[in-house]
């Protein structure tokens, strides 16, 4: 191989001969001016009028025009084209030799409908997740969104229908949308309506798929075959006929289609679900009704779920179970737990606590664990497992046994909500969370659901806690007082507390008992209280 010339060679040669700097590898010499060749607003460049790109073919992005065929008895058919393939007036449903005979330089692969099918369920899930809760598989190459009451949180239909296909032309498909009342109307649209976006207006559903072949109503090959024979091409056609007849040529469903995507019947989507819950079954040979086989058959499906859960990496919060009996009726038992679990034994001790609530009546036939609340739950270390003195206690086990035995509301933890009035400041939370924003200030330790007024009140006006009282038929004499404390009403909430105030004082009666009181009013505009006293808490 002939190596790169040498400085003296170079100088030899003729200027006109000599190589640049730049294919030297240098950039010494002067570069073009980086905004001369880009077009001023008029649309001309600064030294010349600029040029119209030359435009890119589909060949010249994808290569060859693309068939996908597949084997329908004796010979192949083509089941998809690109876009340059349709452009040479090549269709789904054509012979495959006669593409190959029609286009010479043909690319034709081989259609994979499970993989088709795959993609079209991931892109259901993405849309169950993102835009609504409701999407299916339609057929071999479409998907069905139910949009009711949700087309506004992405700016109406039509934004929505454009978002959705410049999403699709990111993954590389493209695409048709129609929207209408009812599936079968948005099937047949988006499929021959001949345009991107089609968005029907409700009632509107049978003027608008009367121009349509028959095809759209995805009727079976035979069917179809038998329509032409008779002549009916569109499916304005078959609205004058008689349902008997027509029902009787073309079957019973011709017809159902007909009303379905007319909205004269109901068709029902079946949506995708992101997240399948966990979920065991145990169906028995014979009916059970004893206590002994029932905790059995629990026992087992325990073990079953937890083997389920540690395959899935999740831990269980709520676990249901449901059994059948033999006369119909279905009873359901449910069982609770503070924290996310794969514990077998604290699960069966759980559902053991309410074996009594169980009414097998003449027996049962099948049992379930469903688990409707779940976490992640990822594997415990080996030193988790090991006791440790300086390690507090779980907790939860506790918990979820005091919960199976007094209810789900027997047990809660109080923590605090923004607000100013006291009854309005506290909330129940769950055991074991960890209450967050106390205020600074004293709360009394046990506080009246509802504040009780107070009798025979003695009290200094406009700042001093009151001398003595009665309350619940018993009279205190109060020997220290602190305060006030003055709160106003919350007037955003409603009219009757724009001037509100209350006075609160934390006294103290003879015997040691220490209460929380307040007056209503501050003693001097009379639209802040009527200057009535109320107990509101009791310390200690």
């Amino acid at each position: 191989m002939a190596g790169k010339p040498s400085k003296s060679e170079i100088e030899r040669l003729p200027a006109h001969q000599r190589p640049t700097m730049r294919e030297m590898g240098r950039r010494s010499e002067a570069a073009e001016h980086p905004f001369r060749t880009l077009p001023g607003d008029d649309g001309v460049s600064g030294s010349s009028p600029a040029r119209a790109p030359t435009p890119l073919t589909w060949a010249d992005l994808w290569g060859r025009s693309t068939i996908v065929i597949a084997r329908s008895g004796q010979k192949e058919v083509v089941t998809a084209a690109c876009r340059h393939a349709l452009e040479l007036g090549l269709r789904p449903g054509m012979a495959a030799a006669h593409a190959r005979a029609l286009v010479a330089d043909l690319e034709v692969l081989d259609a994979e409908p499970e993989a088709d099918r795959a993609w079209l369920h991931r892109l259901a899930l993405h849309a169950a997740r993102k835009w609504t809760p409701i999407a299916a598989v339609s057929g071999p190459d479409g998907l069905w969104f139910d949009l009711t009451g949700t087309t506004h949180l992405f700016g109406g239909e039509e934004r929505f229908c454009r978002r959705l296909l410049d999403f699709l032309k990111r993954l590389g498909f493209d695409a048709s949308i129609a929207i209408a009342g009812t599936p079968g109307a948005a099937f047949a649209l988006a499929r021959h309506g001949g345009v991107p976006i089609t968005i029907l207006p409700p009632g509107t559903e049978a003027e608008a798929l009367a121009p349509l072949p028959l095809a759209a109503l995805r009727l079976e090959a035979s069917a179809l075959a038998t329509a032409a024979r008779f002549g009916l091409d569109r499916i304005a056609d078959l609205y004058p006929m008689p349902r008997g007849p027509l029902a009787r040529r073309l079957g019973l469903a011709t017809v159902e289609r007909l009303d379905q995507a007319r909205g004269m019947i109901a068709e029902p989507i079946v949506p995708v679900v992101p997240f399948e819950r966990p979920e065991v079954l145990r169906r028995l040979l014979e009916p059970i009704g004893t206590p002994e086989s029932i905790t059995q058959v629990i026992s087992d499906l325990v073990d079953d779920l937890i083997l389920l859960l540690r395959q899935r990496g999740l831990g269980a919060r709520k676990v249901a179970l449901t059994l059948d009996r033999v006369d119909g009726e279905v009873e359901s038992l449910a069982v609770g737990a503070s924290r996310a679990t794969r514990d077998g034994r604290h699960l069966k001790r759980m559902f053991a606590l309410r074996l009594s609530k169980i009414e097998p009546g003449l027996g049962i036939e099948a049992m379930r664990l469903i688990v409707p609340h779940s976490e992640p739950l990822g594997a415990s270390s080996v030193a988790a497992l090991i006791e440790d003195g300086a390690r507090a206690p779980d907790l939860a086990p506790l918990v979820d046994q005091l919960v199976g035995r007094s209810g789900p509301s027997a047990l809660f933890r109080i923590a605090s909500r923004e607000s100013d009035v006291p009854e309005r400041a506290v909330k129940q939370v769950e055991p074991l969370s960890e209450p967050q924003g106390w205020p600074a200030w004293k709360r009394p330790a046990r506080l009246l659901a509802r504040p009780e007024p107070l009798h025979n009140v003695i009290a200094l006006l406009p700042d001093h806690p009151p001398r003595r009282f009665t309350w619940r038929r018993q009279d205190y004499r109060v020997i220290a007082g602190d305060g006030p404390e003055r709160i106003h009403g919350e007037w955003w909430r409603r009219p009757g507390e724009l001037w509100a105030v209350r006075d609160y004082f934390q006294v103290e009666t003879e015997g040691g008992l220490r209460f929380w009181v307040f007056r209503r009013g501050d003693g001097v505009d009379q639209p802040t209280g009527d200057l009535t006293w109320y107990m509101h808490g009791v310390f200690g």
